[in-house]
């Protein structure tokens, strides 16, 4: 068995979500830590991956709005400190070098079954040490996790759609 770690100091977790309808809004979480297990270190199906997000880590590069996200209106973060994914199948996509990732995302309590696009950059040795990338990209809805706050606008329509992009860019290292 092949274990790798994600390498945060090279990994991004990002969303994305439309405010008001009219503009996107971006953020990201700045701490988070997973692990890959492999049976072959240069063959990923069928891996074993988990993912653990803390949610108090959440950033949009706007303090009021942060401290919402981690409000119970959001993530609450003081009763849900965490935001697990935990892999139940990876089978190779249509094109080389791509993936289908289906799992059980878990957001406030509320886990769900989300599939992911993965495309695989590679690997290469430095230093003594084998590293792995790859680009995820996918949309949940978040009511489906209970992020319901949903206030609607005086015109109408929703301040927050109901759909959020996500979009990763993780590196890993082989550590056994």
């Amino acid at each position: 068995m092949t274990k790798w770690e994600i390498d945060p100091k090279h990994s991004e977790i990002h969303f994305r979500v439309k405010h008001m309808l009219i503009s996107t809004v971006t953020g990201l979480f700045t701490k988070f830590e997973g692990t890959v297990e492999t049976t072959d270190p240069m063959d990923f199906t069928h891996a074993s991956i988990r993912l653990s997000i803390d949610a108090n880590s959440v950033y949009t590069n706007e303090s009021y709005r942060d401290e919402h996200l981690k409000s119970s209106s959001f993530f609450d973060v003081t009763q849900h400190p965490t935001i697990t994914f935990h892999a139940t199948e990876l089978s190779a996509g249509e094109e080389a070098e791509t993936f289908i990732l289906k799992g059980t995302l878990t957001i406030k309590g509320v886990a769900g079954e989300v599939k992911l696009h993965v495309s695989f950059g590679g690997t290469v040795e430095e230093k003594n040490q084998l590293k792995a990338g790859f680009q995820v990209s996918g949309s949940i809805n978040r009511k489906h996790f209970g992020l319901t706050y949903n206030p609607l606008m005086e015109a109408g329509g929703m301040v927050v759609s109901e759909e959020i992009e996500l979009a990763a860019n993780i590196e890993l290292i082989k550590i056994s």
